[in-house]
């Protein structure tokens, strides 16, 4: 699980707001960084209007004008909060239900690294579930195993289950102790349906294997299978691509020069565990897709009220930078997988595409975020020029929202998949990834062969869910989003 780098809080007796120190041992008083967090919040966050503490401005000062002003009043409420993420965490407009996704860290290189694709692994991606039958049991599901890392090299499979970490069995209480070691051993197990189709017996069945993994930094390569498919005298182009994240976008061209030069009929976007990234990254990967629409508007960015000249229209483009031009299978069609976790940048795709060309959806909802974040660094005009060396706090705000050409957000209940086209992944039967068998993708190679009765019959196989354990640790914002350069 990525984790960003304390920074370490130095209580100072003679300052009562507290102070903070960075590796230059230049002590900085908490309240200094406070004035940058509301200030960047003032200034960009797209709920502004609606947190009386930034609307009405009760302090007289304007963001930029007054980037390092301060008056009595303002100096007395900043030293209302013993830490910045207090303060910022106040500035939110309804965490619960609105805004889940913005946040802020005490580490921007980390938080860059992350942007980057890099974070300290040992490649094995799982989700959480409840033991069956009990009350606080949890179990992890592994369901993708990263290349060349410690996960790979022992032998750690999509599918695998484990009960418990080091001999000790995984519960509510001690989860999170036990996964965030730099080390440790996963038991696995088996689960045991008893041979009855009620669940109400059912077991996670402790097993002999052990596998000992260690965590290592890893650069991760979003572009997790490239294969072509030939199905029923078809040949179907499949990318399972897991991050929008920047930079990736040669590796994406070159896959579609691929698909070029094999002449695929079909094209299938896994982008079931894909979180977002980069809008730009989005939009490179949607004239590929296309090419027919160059110059014509793919997304919509829109900020507050008081930024609508920072509006900005995404287009289709034909070349990446100035002289790489952009492999295009000019597609009136497409399948796209999804799940709940296919969020934000995955869902600008789809969205945006939609106005277009035929986008068969197929899986799940979609997790349901439109909005788009910046990196806010405490610097003169708020980015990397000229940052403040004393600390290494930054903001990841919400500050705009995402359309598509016909002003259609996302909604917050996410994409719904095509009518037809619903299925949910079970994990007793996750298959795998990039095989023709695996049933979300067999469910888009059904229609492609025109056979209904497979796709009726992948459905009828169809078991119920594990029952899933969701905490705010669960969807990292910084593993994805919708990022704005």
């Amino acid at each position: 699980m990525k984790k960003l780098r304390a920074l370490s809080l130095i209580l100072c007796a003679f300052i009562l707001t507290g102070c903070f120190e960075d590796g230059d041992d230049i002590p900085i008083q908490t309240d200094e960084i406070n004035d940058f967090v509301w200030k960047g919040m003032n200034l960009f966050y797209l709920y502004k209007s609606d947190v009386p503490q930034l609307s009405n401005n009760e302090f007289g000062l304007n963001a930029i004008d007054d980037r390092y002003g301060r008056n009595e009043v303002y100096n007395s409420y900043l030293e209302n909060f013993s830490s910045p993420r207090e303060l910022f965490e106040s500035l939110i407009h309804q965490r619960n239900t609105v805004d889940q996704f913005s946040w802020i860290v005490d580490d921007y290189i980390e938080l860059q690294r992350n942007f980057s694709g890099i974070s300290v692994t040992n490649g094995m991606e799982f989700f959480r579930f409840r033991s069956p039958n009990t009350t606080d049991g949890l179990i992890g599901v592994v369901h993708v195993v990263q290349p060349n890392t410690s996960a790979a090299a022992n032998g750690v499979k999509r599918g695998d289950i484990f009960y418990a970490i080091d001999g000790i069995p995984l519960n509510d209480n001690n989860y999170f102790g036990l996964i965030n070691q730099n080390s440790y051993t996963i038991n696995l197990g088996t689960y045991n349906d008893q041979g009855t189709p009620d669940n109400s017996d059912d077991t996670i069945d402790p097993g002999t294997e052990s596998i000992t993994l260690t965590k290592a930094e890893y650069t991760e390569n979003p572009i997790y299978i490239a294969k072509t498919l030939d199905v029923s005298g078809k040949k179907v182009g499949y990318l399972m691509y897991n991050g929008f994240i920047r930079g990736s976008e040669v590796g994406l061209n070159s896959v579609f020069a691929d698909f070029k030069s094999e002449n695929i009929d079909e094209l299938v976007l896994d982008l079931r565990y894909n979180p977002g990234g980069n809008v730009e990254t989005t939009t490179f990967l949607a004239s590929m897709i296309t090419g027919q629409f160059t110059g014509e508007v793919f997304e919509r960015i829109i900020y507050n009220s008081e930024l609508q000249s920072n509006n900005t229209d995404y287009l289709f483009a034909n070349k990446i930078g100035e002289n790489t031009v952009i492999n295009s299978l000019n597609l009136n069609q497409i399948y796209v997988l999804t799940s709940g976790r296919s969020a934000s940048a995955s869902e600008g795709l789809i969205n945006g595409l939609k106005p277009y060309i035929n986008v068969i959806h197929v899986g799940t909802n979609t997790r349901g975020k439109t909005q788009g974040s910046i990196t806010i660094y405490d610097s003169p005009k708020f980015n990397r020029e000229g940052i403040n060396p004393r600390h290494t706090y930054a903001m990841q705000p919400l500050v705009a929202n995402g359309t598509n050409r016909n002003n259609e957000f996302v909604p917050s209940t996410g994409l719904v998949p095509t009518t037809g086209f619903e299925y949910q992944e079970r994990q007793s039967n996750y298959g795998v990834l990039g095989d023709v068998n695996e049933p979300l993708l067999a469910m888009a190679l059904a229609d492609i062969e025109g056979s209904t009765s497979k796709s009726q019959r992948l459905k009828s196989k169809q078991v119920p869910p594990l029952q899933s354990v969701l905490t705010e640790y669960d969807f990292k914002p910084f593993e994805g989003g919708m990022v704005i350069d």
